[in-house]
C-alpha cells in the first residue's frame, strides 16, 4: 500500500465535542471513519494540579498523507488549549477495508468509492 494507514487518537471534553470533530473530519474527507468512545477517565497534571476528567475518545482512521491536515483541523476546531493528538501507524488489517479507507480520503481529483 503506497499511503500507509494511520489511527489518530484525540481526547475531547465530551461526546458532543468528539462527534462534532469526527463528523467534520469525515465530511472534509480527511478521515475515512471516526469512532467515538463516549466515556474515558483521564488523569493528568495540568498547570501543577492533578486533574481527573471524564472525556470522550475520538478514533480517526486516515492515511499518513492526510494526517497533517487532520492534526491541523483538530488544533483549529478543538475546545482544548492543548489537545491530545496521538498518531499510530496501522501495520496490518483486512486489505479490502484498508483499500476502502484509502479511497475515502483520496484527493478529490481521484475516484472515491461511495456506499449507498
Amino acid at each position: 500500500m503506497k499511503d500507509r494507514p494511520v489511527l489518530i487518537l484525540v481526547t475531547a471534553g465530551g461526546r458532543n465535542d468528539a462527534e462534532r470533530l469526527g463528523e467534520g473530519l469525515v465530511e472534509a474527507h480527511l478521515a475515512a471513519c471516526c469512532s467515538v468512545i463516549p466515556t474515558v477517565h483521564s488523569f493528568y497534571y495540568w498547570e501543577g494540579q492533578l486533574k481527573r476528567e471524564h472525556e470522550s475518545l475520538l478514533l480517526v482512521k486516515t492515511v499518513e498523507s492526510r494526517a497533517g491536515a487532520v492534526h491541523e483541523y483538530v488544533r483549529t476546531n478543538h475546545s482544548y488549549q492543548l489537545p491530545e493528538i496521538i498518531q499510530v501507524a496501522i501495520d496490518g488489517g483486512l486489505p479490502s477495508y484498508l483499500k476502502w479507507l484509502a479511497d475515502q480520503v483520496a484527493e478529490p481529483s481521484t475516484d472515491r468509492q461511495v456506499n449507498t
